[in-house]
């Protein structure tokens, strides 16, 4: 058992230990404020506190991990063993950061209660964040300084014994509309043709027709290709289906679909599925149980998985109203404009609630790429999004981390401007797999 010494236990404190030290690592341990009871045992310990007790470990600590207010810290950048890292410490600090509060900080998502400017979707963009502006976006942070937080562990106390997590790949699937043409009712079909007219978009207009009436696969369909590569790769997956009504940002078709409904019953059998929250429904959280009720009633069982439509992602009352609805994981974490480690960590971990300091059940799963990031806010081919999904998955392995990729039905129908894409969503998953 490691002994940590500390002046004073608080939740984030206890919150960041357990994930740095436990679920990165694998260490059992325990906290003590009791300098006597420090001093007296002969096992593996360290010190986090402001100055050292004695001759031991020592981790010299900053004040963030014992504040109970959320305000804008002074972050001072620069670089270590080839890593980025901030809260700067004494020399006779064991690292010269604060290798904890730094973790709590990109892993609370602080900045993000802090003020910033908006998207076009009133989210936090990639753009706002450190980690986009030191250029560490495409780093595990947290994961690397885990390592190495082992590695000084393991050459002061040989028996200490670490277990590290395994890598893991999970390719999701966002349904934000299951069919291009069908099961959209009487309404939206005539608006469609006229659209089509209008503009003069012939192809467009042929290939509707040619769907509702039978003679051509719907583009969006992409359901039996999926299922084929799921089990080819026997790939971990999990779609996500919106369900909302209808509106300016959500277009799916009605839920009361039967062709739909019977596609999520047919997903469901060898695939994990969960709700796609609705632009709407995340500043209301009336719609947000309507929609997940939907999918229970369907499929006939209690649905825990979520990903927020548009990622739309409001801290903390996104995470709060999931946690309302007993949902226990959720896959939003991730930018849309940008690739990369939003929580700098390449693993699961449970949301810290800032506003009332407390560590929640929820998991909360980031994810590394999606390629709509490529399509249409980086305006990029399959292969740069090759080249960088190889990279970010090369980090994930280098710290034994969990890999998941973003990826919509419509994206795979290899048509129109999508064309293409198939092969690189083939390319990312043998290569995540290898």
């Amino acid at each position: 058992m490691l002994l940590i010494y500390t002046h004073k236990k608080s939740p984030r404190l206890l919150y960041i230990f357990k994930l740095m030290l436990t679920e990165l690592l694998g260490i059992p341990f325990k906290i003590t404020e009791c300098s006597d009871d420090f001093k007296c045992y002969n096992g593996p310990k360290f010190s986090y506190t402001t100055a050292p007790i004695e001759n031991e470990l020592f981790f010299m600590c900053k004040p963030l991990l014992f504040e109970k207010d959320i305000h804008e810290p002074t972050l001072q950048f620069f670089d270590w063993n080839g890593l980025k890292v901030f809260f700067p410490t004494g020399k006779s600090s064991v690292f010269p950061f604060d290798i904890f509060s730094a973790a709590f900080y990109l892993v609370s998502r602080y900045e993000e209660y802090l003020p910033y400017k908006k998207d076009a979707h009133e989210r936090f963009d990639a753009s706002e964040s450190i980690a986009f502006k030191y250029n560490f976006l495409d780093k595990p942070l947290v994961n690397y300084w885990a390592k190495l937080l082992g590695e000084k562990l393991k050459n002061h106390f040989p028996e200490i014994e670490i277990k590290k997590p395994s890598y893991k790949f999970i390719s999701t699937i966002d349904i934000d509309n299951a069919y291009a043409y069908k099961e959209k009712g009487l309404v939206r079909t005539l608006g469609g043709i006229g659209k089509s007219l209008i503009s003069f978009n012939l192809e467009e207009l042929k290939e509707r027709i040619s769907v509702l009436t039978g003679k051509q696969k719907d583009p969006y369909d992409t359901f039996n290709y999926l299922q084929y590569i799921s089990e080819k790769y026997k790939l971990n997956s999990i779609y996500f289906f919106l369900l909302a009504d209808y509106g300016p940002n959500d277009k799916n078709v009605p839920y009361q679909s039967t062709l739909l409904q019977k596609q999520i019953h047919s997903i469901a059998d060898y695939a994990e599925v969960g709700i796609h929250p609705g632009y709407s429904s995340n500043a209301d959280k009336q719609k947000l149980q309507i929609e997940h009720q939907r999918l229970e009633k369907i499929l006939n069982r209690h649905i825990t998985k979520s990903r927020q439509h548009f990622l739309k992602l409001s801290l903390p009352y996104t995470y709060r109203n999931l946690i309302e609805l007993d949902i226990t994981d959720d896959y939003t974490m991730g930018y849309a404009s940008m690739p990369g480690f939003r929580a700098s960590i390449a693993n699961a971990f449970n949301f810290y609630d800032l506003d009332s300091e407390t560590e929640t059940k929820l998991r909360i799963h980031p994810f590394m790429i999606m390629e709509g990031t490529f399509k249409y806010y980086l305006h990029q081919n399959p292969d740069d999004f090759i080249l960088s999904a190889k990279k970010l998955i090369d980090e994930t392995k280098k710290v034994n981390g969990e890999f998941i990729s973003l990826w919509h039905n419509d994206s795979l129908s290899d048509m129109g401007i999508w064309s293409g894409w198939r092969k690189a969503y083939e390319e990312m998953i043998k290569y995540a797999i290898k």
